[in-house]
């Protein structure tokens, strides 16, 4: 594709590409969308770059300008890919397969993305992990060892320990929770 490429943050999922590429299709805007996190805008003359910027703020998405900023966004996304994307049925640690799919070395992404986001990496891996914990407990087709593989807990125990050090709550109170919500 011949344009110019540009970072998107927050663009996290295919619901964020409809909705770009509606936006941008009002514009009259031709582009191209290769990946999540990432929009080309072809060669087709001038373009009003500051209506793209508006559009995609209007839905919470942003132009990334900042070197170190689109490093964080890269981080993020792979983390997303990481936990909500695929089983973690390979041997890959998450500090290599993020290393590796964004070409720079861990501990360069991890000091950025820490002084920029004040988090680590591997506690943002976490946070992501007991959201989709969360998740697939509300769906309720999986038991905990399903989720614990799914996710690659070495094991129940290891998840439990990390969702009450993250929640506050055990996964029984938690499920307990959240089945009276639904009821009531």
């Amino acid at each position: 594709m011949e344009g110019t490429t540009y970072q998107i943050k927050n663009m996290v999922c295919p619901r964020c590409i409809t909705v770009i590429s509606s936006e941008l299709e009002a514009l009259g805007v031709k582009f191209g969308i290769d990946k999540l996190g990432e929009i080309t805008i072809l060669d087709q003359g001038p373009v009003d770059m500051a209506a793209i910027k508006q559009v995609l703020e209007k839905h919470d998405f942003e132009m990334i300008q900042d070197k170190d900023e689109l490093v964080v966004e890269q981080v993020k996304l792979a983390v997303l890919d990481l936990v909500h994307g695929r089983e973690t049925t390979n041997n890959l640690r998450n500090s290599d397969y993020i290393a590796e799919r964004i070409g720079q070395s861990y501990s360069s992404l991890s000091k950025i993305f820490s002084k920029r986001e004040g988090v680590t990496i591997e506690k943002f891996i976490i946070l992501q992990k007991i959201g989709k914990v969360k998740e697939l407990l509300e769906y309720g087709d999986m038991n905990l060892s399903e989720i614990a593989r799914k996710l690659g807990y070495s094991s129940v125990h290891h998840l439990s320990n990390q969702f009450k050090a993250i929640t506050g709550m055990t996964v029984n109170e938690y499920k307990d929770t959240e089945e009276k919500e639904r009821n009531s």
